[in-house]
């Protein structure tokens, strides 16, 4: 038709079926591609998810495989490794030629999805980062590496890793961001890339807990009240934002206003759910690498136990 000079109509040009098919047929068999050229089809991109029970969904969706050959007759990729402590199932693996090769993450752990760099190199540009050529013939002073990045040298690495896990806490920092200090090389290893595993651990400060029982309250109530001032913003929008973030339950307190430090308060009722523990700071996700430069109690009666020996 363009070539004829022809009027040209899309709806003639085009098969309705010819998309809607090919998606249905990729979906169902798990072969991407032509259908007509099946040596050129990929195989395996989608799955039947499994629906018998709702464990089973759950198997099925924190399948792990690895991309080895199932007849191999090397055991170290089939056995348990150290690092897959609370990372990995140690028990559910199919029999067989698979054994080992498919692996199942843990129901708490997750895979980071990588967020930006940007906001750790501007942290660390203000916090005493030193070019590498100012001081190459510096032996004391600790490496410190973004993502694998050589970026500079710090002088004060306790204090420079304390205050990004204060950040990570506060959640100024991604929750997913691993911050890794290495006595032994000296190095200081910031990671935001994707990929790798994450478990959740309670966090102790000072050998104290940090989750507390109202924390176990607010969560079996889903929401806690918390007391906000008072504002007043001058544009409507604003004035819808502040009211979607909580629900307000009182202005008053018997019948007189709530004033805290010579502000006048108001108390909001907010959702509370396991993002809010992650984002109070009573919880953190720490990867294998972080993992080993940090001590791990199993229960909080070693807490108790640490506190008496410390006496």
């Amino acid at each position: 038709c363009v070539e004829t000079h022809k009027e040209f109509n899309i709806n003639m040009a085009i098969k309705t079926q010819t998309i809607t098919n090919g998606l249905k047929y990729s979906l169902a068999t798990g072969n991407w591609g032509d259908q007509k050229k099946s040596m050129s089809t990929k195989a395996g991109v989608s799955q039947v998810l499994n629906r018998y029970t709702y464990a089973s969904t759950l198997s099925h969706l924190r399948r792990c495989n690895t991309p080895l050959g199932r007849e191999g007759k090397i055991a170290k990729p089939r056995q348990l490794h150290n690092t897959h402590w609370g990372m990995v199932c140690p028990a559910e693996t199919p029999e067989g030629q698979a054994c080992g090769l498919v692996k199942n993450l843990s129901l708490m752990a997750m895979i980071s999805v990588g967020s930006y760099s940007a906001p750790v190199l501007e942290f660390l540009e203000e916090w005493g980062l030193e070019n590498l050529e100012d001081n190459a013939q510096s032996p004391n002073l600790t490496k410190v590496f973004v993502n694998g990045v050589w970026l500079g040298v710090h002088r004060d690495p306790f204090s420079l890793v304390n205050t990004l896990r204060n950040l990570r806490r506060k959640g100024d920092l991604v929750s997913e961001v691993s911050i890794v200090r290495d006595i032994r090389e000296r190095e200081v290893r910031v990671y935001t890339d994707a990929g790798r595993v994450l478990r959740p651990l309670f966090i102790v400060e000072k050998q104290h807990l940090k989750l507390k029982r109202q924390h176990l309250r607010w969560l079996q109530e889903k929401w806690r009240i918390e007391e906000r001032p008072i504002e007043k913003p001058p544009v409507d929008d604003e004035q819808n934002v502040e009211e979607s973030e909580g629900e307000t339950i009182a202005e008053e307190e018997d019948g007189k206003p709530i004033i805290r430090d010579g502000i006048r308060m108001k108390k909001k009722r907010k959702p509370f759910n396991w993002g809010t523990l992650v984002s109070d700071g009573v919880i953190e996700y720490l990867d294998a690498e972080e993992e080993e430069t940090v001590m791990i109690c199993m229960t909080p009666d070693d807490l108790v136990e640490s506190r008496l020996m410390s006496r």
